[in-house]
């Protein structure tokens, strides 16, 4: 009997070109009707066509993707999505960018322990490159810190009429909802600048961070 063979293609936004991919499942013979196709965001990643997909998928089936990313947004994800296909669902994958990832190498578990080996290798890599540009970040941004950069949005002005409003206040004349509205800040903003040291007041220089 004829193997079953399934395309998944993924673009990240509406706007992207998915015709790389596409070319690659003709290339494959992967039949027009059997290729799924969702184009998401990766704020939004539903993949109301993936779900589909692994819904129609039995064992013995084969799916083909461009590239191993095309399963998920980091590591952890695509090798959640690969133990689903691989081990729940017995489907042997092939990944057409990185020829060691193909199940069917054998047809018999040497395939899927290779693949299964490579996989967690270029896991292992990626999550050591996220931390190490994490690292490198937070070293760039203290370097920046010891020559006086500055970080965030600069403070908020605190303008002249918020002085009688915190007397007001302090008398319990107004509420700091109130008094806050009237000077176009955040109740907690202005709450903020009441603690600020009296000898602060009347300098017209002063400044506070926004909420």
């Amino acid at each position: 009997m004829e193997q079953v063979i399934w395309g998944y293609v993924r673009v990240s936004t509406r706007d992207q070109n998915e015709d790389r991919q596409m070319i690659a499942m003709s290339e494959f013979d992967v039949p027009k009707d059997h290729i799924y196709m969702d184009k998401m965001s990766g704020k939004d990643f539903k993949r109301p066509a993936y779900r589909k997909l692994l819904k129609r998928m039995k064992e013995g089936h084969l799916l083909v993707i461009k590239s191993i990313d095309r399963l998920g947004r980091n590591y952890d994800e695509i090798l959640e999505q690969w133990r689903v296909i691989t081990k729940e669902k017995k489907v042997e994958v092939v990944v057409l960018d990185m020829p060691l990832l193909d199940t069917r190498q054998g047809r018999d578990l040497t395939g899927t322990l290779i693949a299964d080996i490579v996989l967690q290798l270029l896991s292992y890599v990626a999550q050591t490159e996220r931390e190490n540009i994490r690292q490198r970040q937070a070293e760039g941004i203290a370097a920046a810190k010891l020559r006086g950069v500055k970080f965030g949005r600069p403070p908020k002005p605190v303008p002249p009429a918020f002085y009688e409003l915190r007397r007001q206040w302090l008398d319990r004349e107004i509420s700091s909802r109130k008094a806050a509205s009237s000077i176009g800040v955040a109740q907690d903003t202005f709450l903020r600048w009441v603690r600020i040291k009296p000898e602060a007041e009347g300098t017209g220089g002063l400044a506070a961070g926004e909420c």
